[in-house]
């Protein structure tokens, strides 16, 4: 059953002239005031706005401030207005010859906001720079950096990365991505609203995703120079082979910035921009994290081979110029996805004719959002839920009709199943926090997302090892 958050009433306090009214009516603001406040209260103890797990670093091990979640969501928007990304076009079509510089305008629309994070940790809070993050996932949340789990690579999944490898993540919404969170979820995160396109991004919002590897240089070259951070969490590498919470080092290697452009992009209404850390780069930094690429839609009609040489894509393109290692995990025909995205299986399994395919480009950035829904029906994967009793990862057939219906260009308000709700491409929405959510609710409340969100962890235990999963 679909859950509901009924927005509270406003009270007004109308202007008269008996003193005695306007005190009752203040007192009554005053004590709709501390509901809220107690219930917003209540919701971080109970788990939607928990800043992080429970295991934190002593003093000892870590000096430094802890994370802080950031949930005030606006309950107003502001428009955007000529956004300087549009500007980057030139008033022509999103191409391969203009999408750099689109990439550049975001990359330079963030940096006052993002690098602070860089630059000045200790002093860096998502609320001081305007972010805000998803509620529901502090029990997933290591306790410095905020972040969790994201997509582990396995070992040879490059060939420069000779161990497993796992990836966090943290992500943050600007205050007009922000107001949708809010309207999804309201003040106390109780709640799950999805009546009137509560899920419907507006127009110029920015979500950005910080990528972590917890392999670093030496044991993965290609992390040379990398910026490192510190979590703390429990999974062993060659470099810190020590058992249970540690705090451990990662090395920033992906940053993902999708806006909300359906100038750019009318058919999905999103653009999707992938840097990477280049370790070759000039400059600092900043300098060094380059565009991987851009896409803003799937590319239905390209019904592409499972080898180079790939057919011309419309949607995606690709920078030729990026690190050799950030290539190796691009996504069916080539469409876009970073080395943090699990855009590829090491091993699959064709459920019609039992070919095994070594190395299968089966996703990209878009294909795996747009199953985000609010009853998670379908895969992230072009695939079936994999089942308890298999022995491997069965995928449809490449290119097939079931295959394609991955690779669709919705709209963000088209749910990838029929009689569904769309969450507008919000995967992190629809695959972290609702579960998350609905995990926390009384048992027999919406069996099948919880039967299929465990369908999704066996699969990510069976391709990242299990080490990997709390």
């Amino acid at each position: 059953m679909k859950k509901f958050f009924h927005r509270p009433l406003v009270w007004v306090l109308l202007a008269v002239v008996v003193v005695t009214a306007y005190n009752c009516g203040s007192n009554e603001q005053s004590s709709q005031n501390s509901t809220v406040k107690t219930e917003t209260m209540a919701a971080a103890s109970s788990g939607a706005f928990l800043d992080h797990r429970d295991s934190v670093p002593s003093q000892q091990q870590y000096s430094g401030p802890l994370f802080v979640l950031s949930h005030d969501y606006p309950t107003a928007v502001n428009p955007v207005v000529n956004p300087s990304w549009q500007k980057a076009l030139n008033g022509q079509p999103i191409s391969s010859a203009n999408v750099f510089a689109y990439m550049d305008s975001l990359k330079t629309f963030v940096a006052p906001r993002v690098l602070p994070f860089f630059n000045n940790h200790d002093q860096w809070t998502a609320a001081k720079y305007g972010w805000f993050n998803e509620p529901w996932m502090g029990s997933q949340r290591e306790a410095i950096l905020g972040s969790y789990l994201g997509n582990g690579n396995p070992a040879n999944m490059f060939k420069t990365l000779k161990e497993d490898e796992a990836g966090y993540a943290l992500v943050l919404y600007d205050s007009v991505a922000a107001y949708t969170v809010g309207q999804i979820w309201g003040k106390t995160g109780q709640k799950v609203n999805l009546l009137n396109n509560a899920t419907q991004f507006s127009e110029g919002s920015v979500i950005v995703k910080l990528a972590f590897s917890n392999v670093n240089y030496p044991q993965w070259p290609v992390m040379q120079g990398a910026q490192t951070f510190s979590v703390y969490d429990t999974i062993a590498t060659t470099e810190n082979p020590a058992p249970g919470y540690q705090v451990r080092k990662v090395s920033f290697f992906q940053m993902d910035v999708i806006v909300k452009d359906s100038k750019a992009a009318p058919k999905t209404g999103w653009v999707y921009s992938t840097f990477v850390y280049d370790k070759d780069a000039k400059g600092g930094m900043w300098d060094k994290i380059v565009p991987l690429g851009a896409m803003w839609g799937n590319d239905p009609n390209v019904n592409s081979p499972l080898a180079p040489p790939y057919p011309k894509l419309s949607e995606t393109v690709i920078n030729p110029k990026a690190p050799a290692y950030s290539t190796e995990t691009l996504g069916w025909g080539g469409r876009l996805s970073g080395p943090n995205d699990g855009a590829v299986s090491q091993e699959a399994i064709d459920i019609n004719t039992g070919k095994v395919y070594k190395n299968l480009a089966l996703s990209s950035c878009m294909s795996c959002h747009l199953p985000a829904q609010d009853a998670f029906a379908s895969f992230l994967l072009p695939a079936p839920f994999p089942k308890q009793t298999d022995t491997g990862f069965y995928v449809y057939t490449p290119g097939s009709a079931n295959w394609k219906l991955w690779f669709r260009d919705n709209a963000g308000n088209v749910p990838f199943d029929s009689g569904q709700v769309s969450m507008d491409y919000d995967m992190v929405m629809a695959f972290k926090s609702v579960p998350a959510f609905e995990a926390a609710q009384p048992s027999g409340q919406n069996n099948m997302l919880k039967a299929n969100i465990e369908s999704v962890t066996k699969f990510r235990r069976h391709h990242t090892k299990s080490q990997f999963w709390h």
